[in-house]
């Protein structure tokens, strides 16, 4: 158990600081999704960082794969 879980009960209160909208858990990727803000919280050892700073953009690719709108 080297990848601490996060805690249900604190799932269910947790929203997004920028939207104050719901959030769902991406348990693979270890982030909090915010679907009306389109961003991404990580979580640490089990910690959500709900700093929007700390915040991956959605639209942002991580692989940076191209749409092709650049033809």
């Amino acid at each position: 158990m080297s990848e601490r879980k996060v805690d249900p009960k604190l799932l269910e209160i947790l929203v997004c600081p920028l939207t104050k909208g719901p959030l769902r858990y991406d348990e693979q990727a270890q982030e909090l999704i915010s679907d009306q803000a389109q961003l991404a919280y990580p979580i640490r050892d089990g910690i959500p960082i709900m700093l929007i700073d700390e915040a991956r953009a959605l639209d942002a690719s991580p692989a940076g794969a191209g749409t092709g709108s650049e033809s």
